[in-house]
Order: C-alpha cells, then sequence, then structure tokens
C-alpha cells in the first residue's frame, strides 16, 4: 500500500510517499521532498508567511512526488497530514490541501501526530527496537519511551524548546537562516574555543532554556557592544562569537544528555533514538554517544533526510495506523497547536 504524506508544522513543507510492503517487511520510500520558507537573518518566520509559502509551493511539490516516485493517483491508498502540533497557520494551509485532494481524488484520510511522525520514522530507519527517544526541534523537547501502547513523555522543556533557544540565538547574532540557523550555530560553533559559564537548568526530567537564552543575550551584546575587549580568564584570548556558539550548544546539550541517561535508568534500556531538526547535529550525537557508550549503549540518529520536518514520516505513520483500520472522517480533519505525544493510541505496537 502506498501513502502520500503533508508536512507543513513550521516553516518547512514536506510532500513523500511511501510503500509498505503487504506481506510486512521495510517500508520503500518513493519520494521525498522538502521546501523551506526562509526568513532574513536576524528574524525569525511569521505564521502568516509561512502559510502563504506553504500554499504557493504545495501543488508544484506533490505534483513533482508523484513524478519522482513513479505512480499515479489510482496507486495511492490515502491521504497522511499533520495533525498537530505546530504552528496554526502553517499547519491549516497544509489541512485544506490534505482535504482538498481527498475530495479530489476520492481518498481517505490519515491526520497524524508530528512528533509521533518523528518517532517512528526514526525507528524505521535506523532499526532501533526499543529505544528512549530524544524528541528535539525548534517547537518540542521530550525526553520519550513506549509504554503500553503509548509513547510516554518522561521530560520535556518547561519553557521553550531547544531548538527555539538556538534559532533565537542565531537572530541575536543576526546570522543566517540558511538552510538553517541551528545549522549555522553548530558550524561556528565548530571553531569555538573558550567555554563561557552559563546557567544549567535541569530539574528533575525536565529542562529550562528560556533562562539560557537571556543569559548569553546579554553577553552578545557586551561581545558585540562592548567599550573593552573581552578576554578568556585563563588564556588571556578575546572571546568570540563562535566561542558563544559553542558554549550554548555545550551547555544545552549537556542537560539533554543527563535527562536522557535518568531515563534510560529508569526504563532499563540500553538504546537511545535522537529525533527532530535538532537531532541531526553531529555535537549532540557525539555527546550522546559518550554517555550511551560508558552505559553499554549505543544511540541512534538519521541525517537531515529525516530528522528535519519531511513528508515520509508523516506517510509512514500514517500508513501504520491506516493499516490497523484509524481514519480521519473530512469533517474532524481539523488541525491543532497542542497535541501532545502521550494522546496518540498507538494501535500498531505492542
Amino acid at each position: 500500500m502506498i501513502a502520500l504524506g503533508l508536512e507543513g508544522s513550521a516553516n518547512k513543507l514536506g510532500v513523500g510517499l511511501i510503500l509498505h510492503p503487504a506481506k510486512g517487511g521495510p517500508a520503500t520510500i518513493l519520494s521525498n521532498i522538502r521546501h523551506t520558507f526562509v526568513s532574513p537573518p536576524g528574524e525569525g518566520f511569521l505564521p502568516k508567511d509561512t502559510a502563504k509559502h506553504h500554499r504557493s509551493w504545495i501543488t508544484r511539490l506533490v505534483l513533482q512526488a508523484l513524478k519522482e516516485a513513479g505512480v499515479t493517483i489510482a496507486d495511492i491508498g490515502c491521504i497522511c497530514y499533520t495533525k498537530g502540533p505546530g504552528m496554526g497557520a502553517p499547519l491549516q494551509s497544509v489541512a485544506i490541501a490534505a482535504r482538498t485532494l481527498s475530495l479530489l481524488w476520492g481518498k481517505e484520510l490519515v491526520g497524524v501526530n508530528h512528533c509521533v511522525g518523528h518517532i517512528e520514522m526514526g525507528r524505521e530507519i535506523t532499526l532501533a527496537q526499543d529505544p528512549v527517544v530524544l524528541y528535539v526541534s525548534g517547537g518540542n523537547t521530550q525526553v520519550i519511551a513506549y509504554a503500553s501502547q503509548r509513547y510516554r513523555i518522561f521530560g520535556e522543556a518547561l519553557d521553550i524548546a531547544v531548538g527555539n533557544c538556538l534559532d533565537r540565538f542565531a537572530r541575536t547574532l543576526f546570522i543566517s537562516n540558511d538552510p538553517a540557523p541551528g545549522y549555522n550555530i553548530e558550524q561556528m560553533a565548530k571553531k569555538g574555543r573558550h567555554l563561557v559559564d552559563l546557567p544549567y537548568a535541569v530539574k528533575g526530567m525536565d529542562c529550562s532554556f528560556s533562562g539560557i537564552l537571556a543569559s548569553i543575550d546579554i553577553l552578545a551584546d557586551k561581545l558585540q557592544n562592548g567599550v573593552t575587549e573581552w578576554n578568556d580568564e585563563e588564556t588571556g584570548w578575546p572571546i568570540t562569537r563562535e566561542d558563544l556558539c559553542f558554549s550554548l550548544q555545550e551547555t544545552v546539550f549537556a542537560m539533554l544528555v543527563e535527562i536522557t541517561e535518568r531515563a534510560m535508568a529508569h526504563v532499563g534500556s540500553s538504546q537511545v533514538l535522537i529525533v527532530g531538526g535538532v537531532g541531526s547535529n553531529e555535537r549532540l550525537q557525539e555527546m550522546m554517544g559518550m554517555m550511551a557508550k560508558d552505559r553499554g549503549g549505543s544511540v541512534f540518529a538519521t541525517d537531515e533526510r529525516f530528522c528535519i520536518d519531511n513528508g515520509i514520516m508523516i506517510a509512514h505513520a500514517g500508513l501504520l495506523a491506516y493499516r490497523t483500520g484509524f481514519r480521519t472522517p473530512l469533517e474532524e480533519s481539523t488541525c491543532t497547536q497542542r497535541f501532545r505525544t502521550d494522546e496518540v493510541f498507538v494501535k500498531w505496537r505492542d
């Protein structure tokens, strides 16, 4: 069976087609196309502008995905779309597109939880068995483990997501948003050499990132507008923008490693699966790998094709639900900005 997936919860519009063999076995990715709305340096992406981008690109991306996959409308079994969570206006644009295609083509709809889409795509690609999941993106930060047909949240961000923290600091430094602010922060951090003290806010299994962002924004202002030179106390070398990026990454990633390790100990797991856009960060993968190695475990992660928001993850998770009998009636094909990971009944897992 083949499913079409439409993702547009934030600034990335994704369209994907996936095939699940009738007799089981690994899924086949037929096409995975994405187009990103990029805002100017120093600015974020507004919902109205992002929604306009999605409306402008959705038709050509669907046609391109069909052409690349070599399939026809008749081959498609269902249309899967992101129901939430995410930004309201972009979600609405994609939901309307999904409903339109459903009516035009006579196909059933499946509303998909964005977070579950990330998890199921990560499991499919990496073949991780029963890992603790670290889901890190611009809108979500959660430590998750599966139990009794639910993805249970063990810990999460109490305020802003870790990806939002990184993206907003990129705006402070007027770093380019192309291809992504977090990616450009990562590249600058590789050149950093001095670790600047920042708040470390772990509260049980939860994290807080807003105070860290406020603190490093003050330091960035000191660096960019200070009248005196700011030098490292030990080496005497000047503190740079790269040092601030390095310090921010090291601090927030250490927090994520700590709460993930605690979840591993709690559930007795030796595997970690990192999903979400921030999950493609090589330094985060490296730090998590060191922790897992010390515990005799392993880390699973994917590259930017599957970590960053994409349509194929929505198609995959939607098709898993569809094959258990789940459908989204047209009159219920709404979207919501608040849709918790643990609200989804995971009927396709034991």
